[in-house]
């Protein structure tokens, strides 16, 4: 796998990526436990982040993934990547590349989207955490975007009935929460990674939306507070994100089923 870092925007090779994909893997996944970062925990032998990166590198639309590692361990990711070749024809042509991250994953994509030529007008930005999306999701993504909707999110209906509480925090912290109302659930979606923006869009929704604390963590919010259309597309269910324990086993459960039926 070519990971190597590219601090002049071109990409090491120098070639010009009609679209490009962001993972930010800087985060700790605390929700899975103490250890190793939640991106490189082991899926099947294989860290999470390896999956993540050659879902994206089987697009035939993605020719430049970029990487954003914790702030001090890009070289450690870089030569975990190193150490995984890119599964298939189409990912031998895909190019990685590793930059060091910030401290909030709006600052972490904002570094990545730094790292991506200009030239490129289509942008992917991926969760590490889902490993398992299918390419078919990643194109659909990329697809709607070079089609004209500057933003696009795959997403899925929900299975269950959703209830707007009012939390209780501070001295009342684990009380009972009272409802106070219930979304329709027709109308809800459960949104998944990769999210695909026209550039222009994203670099705007970078440089005007400042939150602070803890940052975005959902690019297609930041673009929807510039009041610009996103525009929803099917997910899949083998998308979802792995957070906590049991989603690792059903990880592991989506990896055996695909070994069996598809030789993967």
């Amino acid at each position: 796998m070519s990971a190597t870092p590219d601090h002049g925007g071109s990409g090491a090779s120098g070639r010009t990526a009609r679209t490009a994909a962001v993972i930010p893997a800087a985060g700790r996944g605390v929700r899975l436990g103490p250890g190793a970062p939640k991106a490189l925990r082991p899926l099947s032998g294989t860290p999470m982040l390896v999956h993540a990166v050659r879902a994206m590198a089987g697009s035939r639309s993605v020719s430049l993934v970029v990487v954003v590692a914790p702030p001090d361990g890009a070289d450690e990711v870089r030569r975990l990547l190193d150490a995984y070749p890119l599964s298939g024809s189409l990912g031998d042509t895909t190019e990685v590349v590793v930059v060091p991250g910030g401290e909030t994953r709006q600052e972490s994509v904002r570094k990545g989207l730094a790292a991506v030529p200009e030239s490129v007008t289509t942008v992917l930005v991926h969760d590490a955490a889902r490993p398992l999306v299918p390419v078919d999701t990643v194109d659909a993504v990329a697809a709607a975007v070079r089609d004209g909707a500057p933003a696009v999110v795959p997403a899925l209906p929900l299975a269950d009935t959703v209830k707007q509480v009012e939390p209780r925090t501070g001295e009342r912290a684990g009380e009972p929460e009272p409802v106070v109302g219930t979304p329709e659930r027709a109308l809800l979606r459960a949104v998944q990674t990769p999210q695909g923006f026209d550039r222009a869009t994203l670099v705007a929704a970078h440089e005007k939306i400042a939150l602070e604390g803890e940052g975005a963590t959902d690019d297609a919010g930041m673009v929807e507070r510039l009041g610009v259309e996103v525009v929803v597309v099917p997910g899949h269910e083998e998308a979802f994100k792995v957070t906590r324990p049991l989603d690792l086993v059903l990880a592991e459960a989506v990896l055996a089923r695909r070994r069996a039926n598809d030789g993967f």
